[in-house]
C-alpha cells in the first residue's frame, strides 16, 4: 500500500539493518531474517521519507560495521545511533561521528550489553558531541530511574512509546515519569511500535493509542515517528504504511505533525536541508 507523505524531509527515527557477511554477537537473543538497506530503501520510497535512523541492533553487540554500512548506502539523509563500550576511546567517538551516528543505544533488556552503571558517565563523554543517549526500557520501571534520567548530561530518547510490558494507563506511575522527564525539555519520545505494549493488537491498538494522542498533544516538539522496521520478531509483519497512517491520525494538526516527522528528527540528529 503506498501512503507518501506530503512532508518534505520526514524522517523515520528507528531502523534496524540485517546484512549477510556481518557475525551475530553471542549475546543475540534470536537470528533475524536478512533485512538489507537496499530493501528498506524501498520502503523509504513508498512511504514518501527521505531520511532515516539506523539504529544498531542487540543482536550485534558493539560491532557498529553493519549499520555503517547502512548509513553509508542510504546516503545524505541517514544517520544512525550505535553500541559502544564503557572504555571506548574519544578517537572512535570521533570516527562513529564522522561516519554519522548521533547516539548511544542502552537495551535494558534482554539482548542489551550496556549497563546501567554505565549510562551517566557514557551521558556525559557523548554530550560534547551533541549526541543523545537512545534508551529502551519497560516504561514502568521509569520512576525508579527517573532521578539519574533527569539529570543526564546528555539529550535522552526513550523508545516505543515507552514500550510499556504491561497495560499502561494515564494513571500509571510510570506514565507520571515519562511526563515529567518530557517536561524536562531535554527527552524525546518515540511514537512507535505500539505492538510493543498493546493487548489489544492490530489494527487499532486502541489501549495504547491514547498515548499517541496524548504524547504528541502535550509535547507535539519531543515527538520522533519511528517505523521499527523490520519490526523484530513480530508476527505478523505490520503493513508499514498501515502503521504510519495509523500514528499520523492520531496526531491533531498539521503543525504537530510536521515537527514529529521533519523537525524534531533534523533538530535532534543534525540532520541537514536538502
Amino acid at each position: 500500500m503506498k501512503s507518501p507523505l506530503p512532508y518534505e524531509g520526514a524522517c523515520d527515527c528507528h531502523i534496524h539493518v540485517y546484512e549477510e557477511g556481518y557475525p551475530l554477537a553471542p549475546s543475540a537473543t534470536f537470528i533475524p531474517p536478512p533485512a538489507p538497506a537496499s530493501e528498506y530503501a524501498r520502503v523509504q520510497r513508498t512511504l514518501g521519507l527521505s531520511r532515516a535512523i539506523v539504529v544498531q541492533p542487540t543482536g550485534y553487540g558493539f560491532d557498529n560495521r553493519c549499520t555503517l554500512a547502512a548509513i553509508a548506502e542510504l546516503g545524505h539523509g541517514a544517520r544512525g545511533v550505535a553500541v559502544v563500550p564503557p572504555d571506548v576511546g574519544e578517537d572512535e567517538l570521533q570516527r562513529l561521528h564522522d561516519a554519522g551516528i548521533r547516539g548511544v543505544r542502552f537495551m535494558m533488556l534482554p539482548g542489551g550489553v550496556l549497563s546501567w552503571d554505565a549510562l551517566a558517565e557514557m551521558s556525559a563523554r557523548i554530550a560534547p558531541l551533541g549526541w543523545h543517549i537512545d534508551l529502551q526500557l519497560d516504561g514502568h520501571t521509569l520512576p525508579h530511574y527517573e532521578p539519574m534520567l533527569s539529570r543526564l548530561a546528555s539529550r535522552l530518547v526513550i523508545d516505543h512509546l515507552g514500550k510499556f510490558l504491561t497495560p499502561v494507563t494515564p494513571q500509571s506511575e510510570g506514565f507520571a515519569s515519562l511526563c515529567r522527564l518530557l517536561d524536562g525539555g531535554r527527552c524525546w519520545i518515540k511514537l512507535s511500535a505500539p505492538y510493543e505494549s498493546s493487548r489489544v493488537g492490530p489494527p487499532a491498538f486502541d489501549d495504547v493509542a491514547w498515548l499517541v494522542s496524548e504524547l504528541s498533544s502535550r509535547y507535539p516538539e519531543r515527538g520522533l515517528w519511528a517505523s521499527n522496521w523490520p519490526h523484530p520478531n513480530v508476527r505478523p509483519v505490520p503493513d508499514d504504511a498501515h502503521m504510519l497512517d495509523w500514528a499520523t491520525r492520531l496526531v491533531d494538526g498539521d503543525e504537530a505533525r510536521r515537527k514529529i516527522l521533519v523537525d524534531n528528527p533534523a533538530d535532534l540528529y543534525h540532520l541537514q536541508p536538502g
